[in-house]
């Protein structure tokens, strides 16, 4: 799963055992060399699935990581691109890789994504692969800020990839992480929140619709289908009503 560059098993150990922010803090610097940041594969077919439902003038990322959203992000908004994200580690590593000469002006803001501190000044709001931070009480929050985010008409959009089949390995290994991490965070303090099965779709859509948002759903074909004709991604659209 990683890299020669990538973290040791004792510093992932350290940052399981970290809050998130300070595990972040302490796998920025290896973190593009995990499994854990969105490939390329994933974000070139956002981006051509957004182009067409533009234009856009300024961008958001939400939970930017090291930057790999922003980066993509800067072929669609011409104006300018915001990264936010609470780790200062994730942040600093984001600067040093997305250049700051190619493309619109880059923007990195360190913020609680559960409390951004934004007026609406956005027309695009992308997140990827960040939604398992955030346990299902906080979405409605974190929703209704990105709304207020986007200026009227703007768009969240975010890739969903399609829940694996019951019993097959990858559900079982989900399964068993997010036990194993129910567990660590009955035991252990401070809590480290990650659980890959919490974000369903049916619940998703109910809340952004809640929040205001008006929703579609499109399948992300570049990245296939499954043996029941079923999408292996689909991209959510939820706008901001103009």
């Amino acid at each position: 799963m990683f890299s020669p560059s990538g973290p040791t098993a004792r510093e992932l150990a350290v940052q399981a055992l970290s809050s998130v922010e300070r595990g972040y803090d302490l796998l920025a610097p290896t973190f593009d060399a995990t499994p854990f940041r969105t490939p390329e594969e994933v974000l070139g077919p956002v981006v051509r699935a957004l182009g067409p439902l533009g234009p856009f003038r300024s961008g958001l990322d939400v939970c930017c990581g090291t930057g790999a959203g922003v980066a993509a992000l800067r072929g669609l908004c011409p104006e300018r691109v915001t990264g936010v994200d609470f780790s200062a580690g994730m942040l600093a590593r984001a600067r040093s890789t997305v250049p700051a000469t190619d493309g619109p002006p880059v923007h990195w803001v360190r913020a609680d994504a559960r409390q951004l501190p934004f007026a609406p000044a956005f027309d695009l709001v992308t997140s990827f692969g960040a939604f398992g931070h955030f346990l299902p009480s906080e979405r409605p929050g974190l929703f209704a800020g990105i709304r207020e985010a986007l200026r009227p008409g703007g768009l969240f959009a975010f890739p969903l990839p399609a829940p694996p089949p019951v019993g097959s390995r990858l559900h079982l290994a989900l399964w068993a992480f997010d036990a194993a991490m129910r567990v660590r965070n009955l035991v252990w303090r401070p809590p480290f929140v990650m659980y890959y099965r919490t974000f369903r779709l049916a619940d998703v859509h109910r809340e952004l619709r809640r929040a205001g948002f008006s929703v579609e759903l499109r399948p992300l074909e570049e990245l296939g289908r499954r043996p029941d004709g079923s999408p292996r991604c689909r991209l959510v659209l939820a706008r901001r009503p103009a």
